[in-house]
């Protein structure tokens, strides 16, 4: 079992900077977050069998509940939380969700 964060941003109105600032700020930021395991995103078009539409998809993934707990709460993940606000000002432009995970 492991505790994944699944973050997914909407079309942005300017994609060139939001590309620019979540290669170059956003994810380098993230990579530092204590505990992680492992951080991936969709590479190319996402399609949605279900009519939704989503730009970009990240899967964050750490040991368990209270590592990902620890490492937000860190200064690492404080800044991750406020850097995550200028890629998606809004709570309309993404959704986050936060689960653990088991095999099946």
């Amino acid at each position: 079992m492991m505790a994944k964060m699944t973050v997914i941003y909407k079309t942005p109105k300017n994609i060139e900077s939001f590309e620019r600032h979540y290669f170059d700020v956003h994810i380098p930021l993230a990579k530092q977050l204590p505990g992680l395991i492992k951080y991936e995103i969709n590479d190319g078009a996402i399609f949605s069998t279900t009519g939704h539409s989503s730009y970009r998809i990240a899967n964050l993934y750490f040991d368990s509940m209270e590592a990902m707990k620890k490492a937000f709460s860190s200064e690492v993940g404080q800044r991750c939380a406020a850097d995550r606000k200028v890629l998606a000002p809004s709570g309309d432009d993404v959704q986050i969700y936060v689960y653990n995970t088991v095999d099946v």
